[in-house]
């Protein structure tokens, strides 16, 4: 056994549907700059953010990321992998800032039983191009 959790099918679907839907919301805010209708799509009743600089729930979200697209209307995201496990999908991620740093990040969306974004982590690390190695961030 190669040390990996077996799934059931059902699980697996879910978990299928899930990296779909984090994708298609994470393009929608993002790179289509509609936080507003990305939300009324693919984010639960309640959002919880665990990102310091975007305020909790569905308001806060859609401030921050309105603004964004104003102050940034250049902006785009590359998603470089996803990975689903249960009700969790990770998007490894190219952020590019145009006037502003570039990012590699880590985004973390939890799902409800319905397949609906419900809490949000992330993880960013400024793109310097100094590196110890020839690896590249993605």
């Amino acid at each position: 056994m190669s040390g990996q959790a077996q799934h059931s099918p059902e699980t697996r679907i879910s978990e299928t549907r899930n990296k779909e839907t984090a994708i298609a919301f994470y393009d929608l805010m993002f790179n289509q700059a509609d936080p507003r209708r990305a939300v009324e799509a693919y984010v639960g009743a309640d959002y919880i953010q665990h990102n310091p600089h975007v305020r909790d729930g569905k308001a806060g979200f859609i401030d921050y990321f309105e603004r964004m697209a104003r102050e940034f209307p250049e902006k785009k995201v590359i998603i470089k992998r996803a990975v689903a496990e249960e009700d969790l999908v990770v998007l490894h991620c190219h952020q590019i800032w145009p006037g502003s740093d570039d990012y590699a990040g880590m985004d973390i969306f939890r799902f409800d039983a319905g397949g609906k974004i419900v809490e949000h982590w992330d993880v960013l690390q400024v793109i310097t191009g100094l590196s110890a190695h020839e690896n590249g961030l993605f």
